[in-house]
């Protein structure tokens, strides 16, 4: 951490000087901005409203040494009780803007996949409803080509405009996304995705809607959605399920504090209450080592660690 007042009173001024008082916070908990509601706080927290904003934030913490990280929705983030000693940019409240062209959807990288769906279900648009339940952001899903019930970002993507590390502005293709399973060129490059164009086909309305109602039936029955969670904790390894692979090692219900393997689907963490950061992260390490005792399968995680030594 760096050392001093002084130079984190100048950060949070530089910042404010972007964006504004009222889009700024300094030790902002990450509980607050996370599913898992676990986290502890951030240097700063800072919301820009457009890219010229999101472009002046990393430059003054490239300029300040500051390490910096961008966060959507915190769908799929575990964020360490120590926090983060850096600066979170926050995509979610403001970069958030969905529109339509045609059969096009396009949609801000803070913009929410269930309510870029529910536009497209309104528009008579359909391709996404596969996407009306995943609970993170246009940015995150692209990043790790989220996906659901048969469908994945790169089944309806054509074009993603990013911030390139050099801080310049591109776009890929849905072929130069260069998509994999819960992986894409974003991360590696170290872009950050500004928006993105979903190529759809016209529908009507009531059948979208009706598929969509039928997808989220499913979900209620076997996802513990009346808990915090970062969605599905692991990824599935090939020629396996990792629900299946955790409930054969005896690992249902598995818990420690209020941090819990849970009982209806055993892919999800999840946080009864009052989890700490800390008991999610040994639950998932636990789970990784008995699965790897009892079936020599190494389970890798969905959830990305912030803040962790």
């Amino acid at each position: 951490m760096k050392d001093g007042t002084i130079v984190e009173t100048g950060m949070l001024e530089i910042l404010q000087g972007i964006v504004g008082t009222e889009h700024v916070w300094a030790e902002e908990p990450m509980k607050n901005h996370t599913t898992f509601r676990v986290g502890g706080p951030v240097r700063c927290l800072v919301e820009p409203e457009s890219t010229e904003e999101l472009v002046k934030i990393i430059k003054a913490c490239l300029e300040a040494e500051m390490p910096y990280t961008i966060v959507g929705n915190g769908s799929n983030l575990l964020v360490s009780d120590a926090g983060y000693d850096g600066v979170v940019i926050h995509l979610f409240k403001n970069m958030s803007r969905i529109w339509i062209q045609g059969n096009f959807l396009i949609a801000q990288a803070g913009a929410l996949l269930v309510r870029a769906a529910s536009v497209a279900c309104r528009e008579g648009l359909t391709g996404l409803e596969f996407a009306s339940g995943i609970p993170g952001t246009v940015g995150g899903a692209l990043v790790m080509n989220a996906g659901a019930y048969g469908g994945e970002m790169k089944d309806v993507v054509c074009c993603v405009k990013v911030l390139a590390a050099d801080g310049g502005i591109r776009e890929y293709t849905g072929e130069e996304m260069d998509f994999g399973y819960r992986r894409s060129r974003i991360a590696e490059n170290r872009d950050i995705v500004l928006e993105a164009e979903f190529k759809l086909r016209p529908g009507d309305p009531e059948e979208i809607r009706a598929r969509m109602d039928e997808l989220k039936e499913q979900r209620v029955k076997k996802q513990p959605l009346e808990y915090a969670s970062a969605g599905s904790t692991f990824k599935r390894p090939e020629g396996h399920f990792a629900g299946k692979l955790i409930e054969d090692a005896g690992l249902r219900g598995f818990r420690i504090g209020d941090a819990q393997v849970s009982e209806k689907h055993c892919g999800f963490v999840i946080n009864r209450g009052n989890a700490t950061a800390s008991e999610v992260a040994e639950v998932i390490r636990q789970v990784q080592k008995r699965v790897y005792e009892d079936s020599g399968i190494r389970l890798q995680t969905e959830v990305k660690f912030l803040g962790w030594e």
